[in-house]
């Protein structure tokens, strides 16, 4: 699923580097104290031995580093020993290794208390990005889903682009979009957004009136030179797939004449910008039969850029990966898209895939356990 560089680390694997990384101190300061006795300079190797616990902060707790000090101290004083240097001479060389354990040993304490605090924030961060982005699952109503988010910033799982997909009384509806600018600013403005469609896709029978509703919000919360292109999808009836594209990136019908882009029959601005003129939204319909696809995608895919500064052709690459499974199919595609950039996206990328199964095909397998 993902390439070589970028594949999750093997569990064992993790366990047996921290198992290793506690060892590297004890190798050092043994490393030291070979040199010393092979070569005639001995105790001019001995301020080396601090390489030891300085090394053993990042790794281990307090005591650990001090057990390390211990030792680098201990084999310093067994070096002086077998040497014919003055007692001073020796106490001055060995209190470098000791002074470094002491530090270190501070060094160590205060790690661990910023690695909690940083897992406490991650915790809640964690939560927060749950409750914005909520996990779709694989079948919602009568259809096949899988999403596919790649934020561009580090450590981060959620940044300026967004999506829902929800049933309502007026059947399946959905929303993929992407914030002007990124970082906090982006994901309060996505979460506005999402907010209100959760609240309007439930409320409103029409899907247009979902849109305006999302547009007077934003009109009273965002900056003048803020805005959010979006794709407003729903499934009314049978057959029948809604779209209303505000400044969008247009989706991927995907179908037996294979893939088409629709684009926008009267292209609308982004939401947010309607007090500054230009046509209103508009709502297009298009066929929608067993067996289709509906790929909705941001700009962080194809706007991804290879080491050519060539962008990714998402409507060549689709057919190459398309099958009846989802989530199999944004995997291998995800999967080809980092490739391409070179293993990490500079921008936010969201990819939602839509599938209506063939109905003789579900019934099929519902009788087949029978059978």
């Amino acid at each position: 699923m993902f390439p070589a560089r970028l594949r999750p680390s093997d569990p064992d694997q993790l366990v047996g580097r921290r198992h290793f990384a506690p060892a590297v101190p004890v190798l050092i300061i043994c490393a030291v104290a070979l040199l010393a006795l092979i070569t005639s300079e001995g105790l001019a190797w001995l301020p080396l031995l601090a390489i030891g616990p300085a090394l053993a902060a990042a790794q281990c707790g307090p005591y650990g580093v001090i057990r390390i000090g211990l030792l680098a101290v201990a084999v310093g004083a067994f070096l002086g020993i077998q040497g014919a240097e003055p007692l001073r001479t020796q106490a001055i060389l060995l209190a470098t290794p000791a002074a470094v354990s002491l530090a270190s040993c501070g060094a160590s304490a205060l790690r661990i208390r910023r690695e909690r605090v940083l897992a406490a924030v991650r915790s809640v961060a964690e939560a927060a990005q749950n409750a914005l982005l909520k996990p779709v699952p694989a079948r919602v109503g009568q259809f096949q889903v899988a999403v596919r988010y790649s934020a561009a910033a580090a450590e981060a799982r959620v940044g300026g682009d967004l999506y829902a997909l929800l049933p309502t009384p007026y059947g399946v509806r959905l929303i993929v979009g992407d914030v002007r600018g990124k970082g906090l600013p982006a994901v309060s403005t996505a979460a506005l957004v999402l907010g209100v469609f959760r609240e309007a896709a439930y409320d409103e029978p029409d899907l247009l009136d979902v849109v305006a509703r999302i547009e007077r919000s934003l009109s009273r919360n965002l900056a003048p030179d803020d805005f959010v292109t979006a794709v407003v999808a729903g499934y009314p009836s049978d057959g029948r797939m809604e779209l209303v594209n505000c400044g969008h990136a247009p989706p991927l019908l995907v179908g037996e004449s294979g893939v088409i882009a629709i684009e926008p029959t009267r292209p609308a601005p982004p939401l947010g910008l309607a007090s500054l003129g230009g046509d209103l939204p508009s709502l297009q319909i298009v066929p929608f039969a067993g067996g289709d696809q509906l790929l909705l995608y941001t700009d962080g895919v194809i706007e991804a850029r290879d080491r050519g500064r060539e962008y990714f052709p998402l409507l060549e690459r689709v057919p190459r990966h398309v099958c009846d499974e989802p989530s199999r199919t944004l995997a291998s595609l995800h999967d080809e898209l980092l490739t391409h950039v070179g293993g990490r996206l500079h921008d936010d990328a969201a990819l939602l895939l839509l599938r209506k199964p063939v109905l003789g095909a579900v019934r099929a397998a519902a009788d087949l356990p029978s059978a």
